[in-house]
């Protein structure tokens, strides 16, 4: 089965080459890196022996936060261990480089067998833990067969993938037996990894990583834009954070009309993926908008009334504690939705649109307790000027959102206390 596969995924590689060529000139994407996803181990992991490691794999920068304490709690318990942690994008690796040390990260190598054999044999881990729906069967075969034990944290299965991993049932039963305990975000995820073949006995619930993620630290950018906001006599922010291709156009329509009675209000918008930032700019040139780019700001300019381009990466999180109200991108359009808990965290009160599937749970937890506000895109308008006219309510679904955030917390203290099943044999391989 093995070698069926990776003869699939190579075939499919040279058949998409011309894209991925296509997305690395034009884009930039995937060129960081390149020799470590082929599979040459850098050598500053190397410099001391990382033999009987932990290694953690977070796919992009939500994952890589979502780890953090993760990781420290792995850390401050087997300190003699090295702790290693892969990330799939540059974005998450620029982050991961920044938290861990840039001597402890790399990029996870390509589903391809001389590829992950090459880490596999370099590192030795003791302990693999993938976050989140990293099923990838060359890697976990890989895995096994070094003798690591696999574990998969903050496990999801989004309503959008479930049916393909169900219809291939068959296949997963097959690979997801080289997992040695599955830790499901709900009960709804925990359900599902059985379905497509997670064994029952292996798969638990220990709540969402995410609800323990740490607040960011306060960042100049904060400083500076409340300065000039202030500055400019701006008296309500609206933050549309992770804006994703469609939502833009969406959200200058119904930004508009509040400046009517609202004239003083500024509008943050930071699209999800940088290489969009040159095409929102123009975007917001073409259209009747006043605008400035947060990367060419001096701190003198007049915001009232206008949009900041957030086109900076890593500012989003701390900038949330200037919105009046936050919109939560991908949501407008169907493209699942993204994290509302950083708003929340704030006691920010929050609007998304209608699609979240990505994150079902965690907006159904919203949803039950207030504590935010969806609406369709015709209804924006309408739902943004409702919260920026009514402090009183504003500040109930702020509150409401901080309160369900720090309700759901405890995730990582669970996720730890199940890894220690899997280290007495870890140790005993050591020792």
């Amino acid at each position: 089965m093995h070698f069926l596969y990776s003869a699939a995924l190579l075939l499919a590689l040279l058949v998409t080459l011309p894209y991925w060529l296509w997305k690395m000139l034009a884009a930039g994407k995937y060129r960081s890196g390149l020799a470590e996803r082929l599979g040459s181990v850098p050598p500053r992991i190397l410099r001391r022996s990382p033999e009987g490691c932990i290694w953690v794999h977070a796919v992009s920068v939500g994952e890589v936060l979502a780890i953090g304490k993760l990781v420290e709690g792995l850390a401050a318990r087997h300190p003699g261990r090295r702790l290693f942690v892969s990330t799939t994008t540059a974005t998450g690796q620029k982050l991961a480089r920044e938290r861990f040390g840039e001597e402890n990260v790399f990029f996870f190598p390509l589903d391809l067998g001389f590829s992950v054999r090459s880490y596999m044999r370099a590192l030795r881990p003791a302990m693999v833990v993938l976050a989140e729906t990293e099923f990838w069967p060359n890697f976990l075969h890989a895995a096994h067969s070094q003798g690591a034990r696999v574990a998969v944290v903050n496990a999801r299965i989004s309503d959008r993938s479930f049916p393909r991993y169900r219809w291939l049932r068959f296949v997963w039963r097959h690979v997801l037996r080289r997992v040695a305990v599955f830790l499901a975000q709900s009960g709804l995820d925990a359900q599902r990894l059985v379905e497509i073949g997670a064994p029952a006995e292996r798969v638990r619930v220990a709540g969402n990583l995410k609800f323990d993620i740490a607040a960011p630290a306060a960042k100049p950018v904060v400083e500076m834009l409340g300065a000039a906001f202030a500055r400019s006599g701006v008296d309500q922010v609206i933050v549309a954070g992770s804006t994703v291709e469609g939502e833009e156009p969406l959200l200058l329509d119904a930004f508009r009309p509040l400046l009517k009675s609202h004239p003083r209000t500024a509008l943050v918008l930071a699209p999800r993926h940088p290489e969009r930032f040159e095409s929102v700019a123009g975007l917001l040139l073409g259209s009747s908008s006043s605008f400035i780019r947060r990367s060419r700001m001096t701190g003198q300019e007049s915001c009232a009334g206008a949009v900041i381009l957030l086109d900076t990466i890593g500012e989003l999180a701390a900038v949330y504690t200037l919105a009046s109200v936050a919109f939560v991108g991908g949501s407008l359009v169907p493209r699942g939705g993204h994290n509302i808990l950083e708003p929340a965290q704030h006691g920010v009160p929050i609007v998304t649109g209608p699609h979240t599937e990505n994150f079902r749970d965690i907006v159904n937890i919203f949803s039950r307790a207030g504590a935010v506000s969806v609406a369709a895109p015709e209804w924006l308008s309408a739902e943004l000027l409702r919260l920026l006219d009514d402090s009183v309510v504003r500040r109930e679904l702020g509150q409401r959102a901080a309160d369900v955030f720090r309700s759901q917390s405890g995730a990582t203290a669970r996720t730890l206390e199940a890894l220690e099943t899997l280290l007495p044999a870890v140790e005993s391989r050591a020792g």
